[in-house]
């Protein structure tokens, strides 16, 4: 049934040396965000392996959507009553990875599943293929709700289909480096106003080789506002989304304007 409000965490973290430690430490952020009232995690863009670990590594830890990393984070959701948004290499017998998303409920079973279409620079083009399908939107505890990956919620288009869709919420993993803050302070309330949604945006911190990752995770409400924001350093935020909220916002939405004749 619906819910009037839900309440998340963000995992804002620097990238683990290996899975295995990854796992661990996602096993104990999981049970401190859901001691603290979280219902769903919220992990960054390639939580399991790392970001930037060239495309030989990737293609070795690549493995399918119901692989061993699944399993691994639907024991650590069974165990600790949580929803786990996480993301890790996908395999494609095509070509290169995708870089995927993925949402597993607190019951351990893989709800959704979306592989990044917008590849940003040299640094996805040489690790990953672009993903096939546009994102779509799916139910979870009442809420409708949409995936995207890092430089996609940069484009209008993915978050305005989600919207278009039905979301209520479009969630983010991501690894934002520090030089392109203007995300966090321009695009995300943009996206969020003008889709009248709420906008959950995870991101990576620390070094990763010679690269900075900016922090700042950020919700937006679905009028631009700026529920919660970290800092720089690793951080778990919560954030509580509200259907009063959504509602609100709704009742004033630009979407019903759209000329779809002209364009």
């Amino acid at each position: 049934m619906p819910t009037d409000s839900l309440t998340l965490a963000l995992w804002q973290s620097p990238y683990a040396a290996n899975t295995a430690d990854a796992l661990a430490r996602l096993d104990a952020t999981a049970a401190q965000a859901r001691a603290q009232g979280a219902e769903l995690l919220v992990c960054p863009e390639m939580s399991l392996t790392g970001y930037q670990i060239g495309a030989a590594a990737v293609a070795t830890l690549a493995e399918p959507a119901e692989g061993a990393m699944a399993q691994a984070v639907a024991t650590l959701a069974q165990r600790h009553g949580i929803a786990i948004v996480y993301g890790y290499p996908e395999h494609n017998p095509q070509g290169r990875p995708f870089n995927a998303t993925q949402l597993i409920s607190a019951d351990g079973q893989r709800i959704a599943n979306y592989r990044k279409t917008h590849l940003f620079g040299g640094i996805d083009r040489t690790q990953f293929s672009p993903g096939p399908q546009a994102p779509a939107v799916f139910d979870w505890n009442g809420w409708r709700l949409g995936l995207l990956v890092c430089y996609d919620i940069e484009f209008p288009e993915p978050a305005r289909g989600l919207a278009l869709q039905g979301a209520d919420a479009i969630l983010v993993p991501t690894a934002n480096m520090l030089a392109f803050d203007e995300v966090q302070r321009v695009l995300l309330p943009a996206r969020a106003l003008e889709n009248r949604v709420f906008v959950v945006y995870a991101n990576a911190c620390g070094q990763e080789g010679d690269t900075t990752y900016g922090g700042l995770s950020t919700v937006c409400a679905p009028m631009g506002e700026v529920l919660t924001q970290a800092g720089r350093d690793e951080q778990l935020v919560l954030g509580t989304l509200t259907r009063t909220a959504l509602h609100t916002a709704r009742a004033s939405s630009p979407l019903g304007d759209r000329r779809i004749d002209l364009y």
